[in-house]
């Protein structure tokens, strides 16, 4: 019995990523860190989260803490409603093999 290789399927994972700050990493004067909802695909969520913790520290951010929600399926699972842009933004992701940066909340004292 031949066994056969199940082929790894890449998906998009929801994540929310809390950065600190760090000299030009691009935040607005007087914020002090931000939350970045991003848009990440890989073979599973732990390799999401490295690709995307790579990305940032590239772009000169300061990754502190990611939480992940999960793939479209699992957060339609759960009940939640996704909006058409938010699903292009996934389909682009998957498509370019990227992280996408949906949306970009700084935080202030």
């Amino acid at each position: 019995m031949e066994k056969q290789k199940k082929p790894s399927r890449q998906q998009v994972y929801t994540l929310l990523v809390q950065v600190g700050r760090k000299k030009g990493d691009g935040l607005p004067d007087g914020a002090t860190g931000a939350a970045l909802m991003c848009y990440a695909s890989g073979v599973d969520e732990a390799e999401a989260v490295r690709e995307t913790v790579a990305i940032l520290r590239q772009a000169d951010m300061a990754p502190l803490d990611v939480t992940g929600h999960g793939t479209i399926e699992e957060r339609e699972a759960r009940g939640e409603e996704i909006p058409p842009e938010e699903r292009a933004l996934m389909d682009r992701a998957l498509r370019e093999n990227a992280v996408i940066v949906a949306q970009v909340t700084p935080f202030y004292d």
